[in-house]
């Protein structure tokens, strides 16, 4: 496996750091677990917040501390950087949402060879694996917010270059683009996304408006 797009610099600093949505969170944990790359860029980058944290005089608190804000602590589980590997097709932080990996997924039909499957996760935007048979296309779209995707068998390409496993699609409102699942078997992808999409063209929109995309 060769990995040739990898989270943003500035995604891997906000995950080391913790800053990252829920959803985000777990695509990005799931990348770092089957990239060396990241993984030893996010190792690096804990380990300048550890060192920035230890100049810090100490501050006494006039009141208990608030808790940390929920994250989805099955799939991440301990230091994001820690570990790598994988189950299979499913890397091992989100390993917990599919005991039964990605061949038994209950996948709910969005149209001809397209499917997905929604995730469990707390907070705010959206996780859920997406299934595209081969040569299928998904309507132009723009995002509401970040969004990241993560294949985790077969491949896609759009507008910004091809997408094999373990490969990460870094996207915001500003981009639109109109993915196509390579020829040979499904591609399937686990996406985090913090809006709902915004297609083009009527049918598309109608289509989204059927779905509940």
């Amino acid at each position: 496996m060769t990995i040739t797009h990898h989270l943003d610099g500035a995604t891997l600093m906000s995950f080391a750091a913790g800053a990252l949505p829920a959803a985000l969170a777990a695509v990005a944990a799931a990348h770092v677990a089957m990239c060396p790359r990241c993984r030893r860029d996010v190792a690096d980058l804990e380990q300048v917040g550890a060192a920035l944290m230890a100049d810090l005089a100490p501050v006494g608190l006039e009141r208990a501390p608030v808790p940390a804000p929920s994250v989805p602590s099955a799939p991440l589980g301990g230091r994001p950087g820690a570990r790598g590997g994988e189950t299979g097709d499913i890397p091992h932080p989100i390993a917990p949402l599919l005991p039964r990996g990605l061949d038994a997924v209950s996948w709910r039909w969005l149209g001809p060879g397209v499917w997905d499957h929604l995730l469990p996760v707390d907070g705010r935007g959206k996780l859920r694996l997406l299934r595209a048979a081969p040569g299928r296309s998904v309507p132009e779209h723009r995002h509401g917010g970040a969004e990241l995707t993560l294949v985790l068998r077969g491949a896609f390409r759009d507008e910004l270059g091809i997408y094999r496993r373990g490969d990460v699609s870094e996207l915001d409102e500003s981009i639109s683009h109109r993915p196509v699942t390579e020829p040979g078997s499904d591609c399937i992808c686990l996406v985090a996304s913090e809006g709902p999409e915004e297609f083009r063209g009527l049918l598309a929109r109608h289509w989204q408006r059927l779905r509940g995309i």
